[in-house]
């Protein structure tokens, strides 16, 4: 939908009755208002509290410090809905639709943290530049029991055979087939939702699946894992399980990953800036690469947002730890895979399954970006196995955020408002994980210290 009138025809027609207003806070949940179709399309004017989108993942407020103030007016900021998102709530009972809004000032002036208009923020950067990224993420998640009780492990679920799911299954079709019924509904949510599969598959882990989505426009691919998320949700629900998309749900198995798959193209031709006219690799796509290399540490901490996240970037296992690269590695932070001229790209294999969509692809796309301003040149491509090397990216959340709040060519792209924030509640959410004893300090220090 384009207009107020084509959304008004789509609605009458398909007799939706209530509306979904939904934005993604910080954390990349759905946050917002519902109301009934008729109110929605009499220009009614939607807001929610701003403390909404300066929240912990448990629902504290950060406090202030670091160039952080929270508003102490905790005024309203608009809903504005972007009506070309607009689809059914396809696992609803009555009929109902959903859009995706953005968040404004009362003034009509864009609120620079939320996480949608950041990556529009870096998608106006290039285009200055006269470019425009071309992103495709993959994204791998769990399938587990219903766990209500938090003090006890995940486990995998049973599938169609009757047994508990075990690891070892990447690539394996019967793994896949387990959850026939499942992946079905997780199909037809998808095509109801307008959301394109491109394929699914089983992971290594015990009821691991990952989803690889069509390339296109990064705030649509953003849109679409945003909705993902969701439809996958509901689709376990359905089916009595839990989909989880934390980074390291289970010990002693793989984590989840976002993988990122990024090209530029040129806004006037529409040919990828990282291939020359004779087909060789573009000064671009080397300063791409450098910028990946050189700025990823310090953009970590929207590519690994949690405590959890780090568990999943351990040495000598498929998350890298490195920020090398090579070519069709997938021990190096960013692989170029085997493609023809034109679909010439870079893959960033750090990016958790945990971490915002939208903030993800900013932070990614923005190091690269750096290093076509700053013209950095990648060092050599690895050829051999480099995970079991030094650790090249900070080890905890606290590190990360430092590293972040240090980086002055991301506030200039990210914006300060922004990095200010989910430093902020970064900061916090981990004073809330140390607040946790874990049954590892119980079991060793209880009676031995």
């Amino acid at each position: 939908m384009t207009d107020w009138k084509q959304a008004t025809e789509w609605l009458e027609w398909r007799a939706i009755e209530d509306i979904e207003c939904i934005t993604p806070d910080q954390a990349g949940v759905a946050r917002g208002k519902m109301m009934p179709s008729k109110k929605f399309i009499s220009n009614t004017s939607l807001a929610l509290p701003s403390a909404v989108f300066m929240t912990t993942i448990s629902g504290e407020y950060p406090e202030d410090g670091h160039g952080f103030v929270y508003p102490e007016d905790d005024g309203d900021l608009k809903l504005v809905p972007d009506l070309a998102t607009l689809s059914v709530v396809p696992w609803e009972s009555d009929p109902t639709a959903q859009v995706i809004c953005d968040l404004a000032r009362q003034d009509g002036s864009v609120v620079e943290y939320s996480p949608r208009n950041v990556l529009k923020r870096v998608m106006a950067k290039y285009a200055e530049m006269g470019m425009k990224p071309i992103v495709a993420p993959e994204i791998e998640f769990y399938l587990v029991h219903k766990n209500p009780d938090p003090d006890y492990p995940l486990t995998p679920p049973v599938g169609r055979s009757g047994r508990p799911i075990g690891g070892g299954q990447g690539y394996s079709i019967a793994g896949v087939n387990e959850f026939d019924e499942l992946i079905d509904d997780i199909y037809h949510f998808s095509e109801a939702q307008g959301l394109e599969i491109d394929t699914l598959i089983h992971e290594e882990g015990a009821g691991q699946l990952e989803i690889n989505l069509r390339h296109g426009d990064p705030i649509e691919l953003a849109d679409q894992v945003f909705m993902f998320k969701r439809t996958i949700r509901e689709a376990a629900l359905k089916h009595d399980i839990y989909a989880t998309f934390m980074a390291k749900p289970i010990q002693d198995q793989p984590g989840s990953a976002m993988h990122i798959h990024q090209s530029l193209v040129d806004i006037k031709t529409g040919q990828n800036v990282f291939t020359n006219a004779d087909g060789s690799e573009s000064e671009t796509f080397r300063h791409f690469i450098g910028g990946l290399q050189k700025h990823i540490p310090n953009a970590l901490v929207m590519l690994a947002p949690y405590v959890n996240s780090y568990r999943r970037l351990t040495q000598s296992a498929s998350a890298p730890v490195n920020t090398r690269w090579g070519y069709d590695n997938r021990t190096a932070a960013f692989r170029v895979p085997v493609s023809d001229h034109q679909a010439r790209r870079v893959e960033n294999r750090i990016p958790s399954s945990d971490a915002n969509p939208y903030l993800a692809l900013a932070g990614s796309l923005a190091c690269g970006l750096s290093g076509i301003l700053e013209k950095i040149e990648p060092d050599a491509p690895s050829s051999k196995s480099v995970n079991e090397d030094l650790i090249e990216l900070p080890r905890g959340l606290l590190e990360a955020v430092a590293l972040f709040e240090q980086d002055k060519l991301l506030h200039d792209i990210l914006g300060t408002s922004f990095i200010t924030t989910f430093a902020a509640i970064k900061r916090m959410e981990f004073e809330t994980f140390m607040r946790v004893i874990s049954p590892w300090e119980r079991e060793y220090l209880l009676l031995n210290v």
